[in-house]
């Protein structure tokens, strides 16, 4: 049998596009004499669709959809994920559902047994879990159907009613096909590629795993499908963070032919960055996942040109360098907006920049703004010493003037504060905190080392002196991010700890971490939850970012 994998990234709620570039797949397949073509989790409506699914009509479109695939699958199968209607009174509304579509006609269909309801999943607001467990019969095989669940380890919570799995294997299917909907996070491929070993090895059968590519707003997809034998072994795994169309020929005996893909050389993180972070990690991957999430979100809302603030510093020059990337020099602007406080080669390491990238740029400098916002203010100000409110209203000045350029030249502004920035509030609401997407926020600014050497892989882009030169702000002389901030790679490592490991200051502190320290930068963490909670969408790419996917009180005790 002769079995297409389609890896494709979807618009949610987009179902005229999502439709028409499905039958394109199924065509393609039946041209080239596919048995049964393989499409992902929710590919109808695109992951997640989350209140959207509470629209009566959202469902109908779905229903349309499905409807119009089926009309396709006349010589070939058609594996595709739709939500479905519950028929019972009882329970949610929908299943999370597989469709076999075969001889124009809905031939069997799964439902989803193990929502996830974690991080930035909420499958249990929307959807009733499935009560019945059946395998699907295509061309003579038993197929055992699911949705995302034999991917994760889950079988014993006593939170989900059972395993599918379990089940289905009692009616001695030949092979597992699984559609999925996995997000993507530097940490997960790995966990991922374990988790489907480990259910090959339990239940001795080969898989054929789908997954969607693409971002969504904040969630960035990975793909990475792929097809593993009885004896655990990879046959064929689609690339990362593209749409591919292949096939794989699955025999009689449960084997698989010759592989025809397999998936690129990954490039360690290891090699660019501080031991900061105590885990493994593919810069390229997270490089990837940035430039398709900046894609993704301008094509998928009809934007095509983006702006930057662009200050000689190395988050600003990284953002502007992905920025070029995901949309072409031609399309993205940067605006430099030095202050009497910015040193001269921060001005022209800023143009060097764009000049490396063929960008455009301005320069508006702000000290006469500064100066009669101080005039203004004098009355009240009086002659209190120069502080952080002075700070901050250079911050707030450049934030109104990149804001009048993107509403003049109609581009959107990308924010460049990086994850340790938005953890411990070095930043300025309303100011440099302003943004419709924030492209580093789940970038540690270790990372974003790590990064900037990446783009110069193969030349400078970012100048040197960017790189090397120490960071700060330049709201006041002589001003250094040390002044305020602990060493970044002393600090990311306990940022780590505490939100992606979630541990607490005293393990932290048993790490051997100063207990002082541990203290300052968890009340640092806690105490600008508001900030945050005001702060755009930020691509995910670390398992726990902030954003939808780690909801903590603003107003809490906890550590403060």
């Amino acid at each position: 049998m002769k079995v297409f994998i389609s890896q494709q990234n979807y618009h949610i709620g987009n179902f005229e596009a999502n439709t028409a570039k499905i039958i394109a797949a199924i065509r393609e397949a039946k041209l080239n004499g596919g048995d049964l073509i393989v499409f992902s989790e929710l590919a109808v409506c695109g992951y997640p669709p989350r209140d959207f699914l509470e629209f009566d009509d959202f469902i109908t479109q779905c229903e349309k959809a499905i409807d119009a695939i089926r009309k396709e699958a006349d010589v070939i199968g058609v594996i595709v994920g739709a939500p479905s209607r519950n028929p019972q009174s009882e329970g949610k509304d929908l299943f999370n559902s597989a469709y076999l579509l075969y001889n124009e006609q809905v031939a069997g269909i799964a439902h989803k047994t193990l929502l996830p309801n974690y991080d930035i999943f909420d499958e249990y607001r929307y959807f009733e879990p499935a009560f019945e467990w059946n395998t699907v019969e295509f061309k003579g095989k038993r197929i055992a159907l699911t949705i995302c669940e034999d991917i994760w380890n889950v079988g014993n919570n006593p939170m989900y009613r059972s395993n599918p799995m379990d089940k289905l294997i009692e009616q001695k299917p030949d092979v597992m096909i699984n559609i999925s909907a996995s997000p993507f996070d530097y940490l997960h491929a790995e966990g991922r590629l374990s988790m489907i070993k480990q259910n090959v090895a339990r239940y001795r059968l080969p898989i054929i795993y789908c997954n969607t590519v693409g971002s969504q707003t904040e969630i960035v997809f990975d793909g990475g499908s792929l097809v593993m034998d009885m004896h655990q072994n990879v046959v064929t795994e689609l690339p990362y963070f593209k749409e591919l169309l292949t096939s794989v020929h699955l025999k009689d005996d449960r084997t698989f032919e010759e592989p025809i893909l397999k998936h690129a050389a990954q490039i360690p993180l290891a090699e660019f960055m501080p031991d900061a972070l105590d885990d493994d990690y593919d810069i390229d991957e997270i490089h990837n996942a940035l430039v398709l999430g900046i894609q993704d979100y301008f094509s998928k809302m009809g934007f095509t040109k983006a702006i930057v603030a662009s200050s000689g510093g190395i988050d600003s020059a990284v953002v502007l360098a992905l920025a070029c990337e995901a949309l072409g020099a031609q399309n993205v602007r940067a605006l430099l907006m030095p202050s009497q406080f910015s040193t001269t080669h921060s001005v022209s390491d800023a143009e060097q920049l764009s000049k490396n990238l063929n960008s455009q740029y301005d320069i508006l400098p702000i000290k006469n703004i500064f100066e009669s916002f101080e005039d203004t203010l004098q009355p009240v100000f009086k002659d209190l010493p120069f502080s952080v409110a002075e700070e901050n209203l250079q911050s707030r000045i450049r934030g109104a003037l990149v804001m009048a350029l993107s509403n003049k030249f109609g581009c959107i502004l990308l924010n460049t504060s990086n994850k340790s920035e938005l953890a411990t509030g070095y930043g300025t609401l309303y100011g440099d905190m302003a943004g419709g997407l924030g492209v580093l926020g789940d970038v540690y600014k270790v990372q974003v080392y790590a990064l900037a050497r990446y783009i110069n892989r193969n030349g400078t882009i970012i100048p040197e002196n960017i790189i090397t030169k120490a960071p700060s702000a330049e709201l006041r002389p002589g001003q250094k991010d040390s002044d305020s901030l602990p060493d970044y790679n002393i600090l990311d490592a306990v940022l780590y700890q505490y939100i992606e490991r979630r541990k607490g200051p005293n393990e932290i502190v048993d790490m051997g971490y100063d207990a002082a320290l541990v203290s300052r930068i968890l009340k640092m963490v806690n105490t600008n939850e508001y900030k945050r909670n005001q702060f755009c969408p930020i691509i995910r790419v670390s398992p726990k970012a902030f954003g939808i996917g780690r909801r903590v009180p603003i107003v809490g005790k906890y550590l403060s």
